[in-house]
């Protein structure tokens, strides 16, 4: 929820680490759900993409706009450039990336990375890591 709060998200892509299981989706879900997203919010494996738009709120007075990336099944770099990411990654929103491994050398460098790791007793352990001002940002606007 704290996250959801922080203007910086504005135009800030996040990328999203971990095994098959590891809980990727499930957190893209509770964040947009805390940004106000309504209706269905279902993993773009197939599409590769899934758009969304979060309504207004003090941090974007206009609503934001949301892109959830999966790329686990990407496969051609041709892709890339037929679908237009390269657009929608310039484009202000934000941008929600799992499997960003498979797009490496293709999508812009990260703002803030979440590495999600599954315990022995089903609990995760979330440890994320700021690669530019707005990760900086991001992390201080989450800090108790």
């Amino acid at each position: 929820r704290a996250l959801a709060l922080s203007p910086a998200l504005a135009h800030a892509t996040l990328t999203l680490h971990g095994d098959l299981g590891a809980g990727k989706t499930t957190f893209v879900r509770h964040l947009l759900r805390a940004l106000g997203v309504a209706g269905r919010i279902k993993s773009p494996t197939y599409a590769v993409v899934e758009p969304h738009q979060a309504p207004p709120a003090p941090a974007w007075p206009a609503g934001l706009s949301v892109s959830h990336f999966d790329f686990y099944r990407f496969g051609d770099p041709r892709e890339w450039e037929d679908a237009g990411f390269r657009e929608v990654f310039a484009d202000p929103g934000l941008k929600l990336v799992e499997w960003p491994e498979k797009a490496q050398g293709l999508m812009p460098a990260p703002d803030l990375s979440l590495e999600l790791a599954t315990q022995e007793d089903e609990s995760r352990i979330v440890t994320l890591k700021a690669h530019s001002a707005t990760g900086l940002k991001l992390l201080e606007d989450i800090a108790p």
